[in-house]
């Protein structure tokens, strides 16, 4: 009789500390969404934004017009080249000449312009202009539910055919990135370290 009631107690105590431990137990991590190309792109988005974004900020006010022509340097070929400021403009008006006819939906400003809306003076006039683009990117990427979504076919930005929307939210990544390296330059000669470069500083 001793043996059955400390066996039963060893069965209580025993669930009475499995119970205790489960409801103390940390609920088991979702599994992670699988990645489709949607999230692939809008992940290259992301990062293109932020290197290029902080560049575009780091220049200051007085220095958002800087090209490299006013350096004077000798035996150098500058004559034409694009401001800071134009190569801000220009990439926000190409990721909207992109990225527009993905979603159906209108730019803010319309232009052909290559440098991108003249009447955008001022830094935060562009900054905004640049982050409004970036937006459109994370709409754009959001619409490649599949790869048929993303293999559909669309009027070609640059106006020869038809292109797919993928090439579109791709090749904008890749065009930015162009410029940013142009924009890095532009930042060193005036002796400002790139964000992105900067490390732990």
């Amino acid at each position: 009789m001793n043996h059955l009631r400390t066996l039963c107690l060893c069965a209580v105590l025993s669930f009475a500390v499995g119970a205790a431990a489960q409801a103390n137990a940390k609920p088991a991590a979702s599994p992670t969404p699988a990645p489709t190309i949607g999230t692939v792109i809008d992940r290259e988005i992301s990062s293109m934004e932020r290197e290029f974004v902080s560049a575009a900020e780091a220049m200051p006010d007085d220095k958002f017009n800087f090209s490299p022509t006013s350096l004077n340097i000798g035996g150098s070929e500058y004559k034409g080249v694009k401001t800071f400021a134009e190569e801000v403009r220009h990439v926000a008006a190409t990721n909207f000449a992109l990225w527009a006819p993905v979603t159906g939906d209108k730019p803010p400003i319309e232009t052909t312009e290559d440098n991108g809306p003249p009447q955008l003076k001022t830094k935060a006039e562009i900054i905004k202009y640049l982050k409004d683009s970036f937006a459109f990117g994370h709409k754009a990427a959001r619409s490649l539910t599949s790869e048929s979504a993303a293999l559909a076919l669309i009027p070609n930005p640059f106006g020869q055919g038809q292109t797919t929307k993928l090439f579109c939210t791709s090749f904008a990544v890749a065009h930015a990135f162009d410029h940013y390296g142009q924009m890095v330059e532009y930042l060193r000669m005036n002796g400002i370290i790139p964000p992105a470069s900067r490390g732990n500083q």
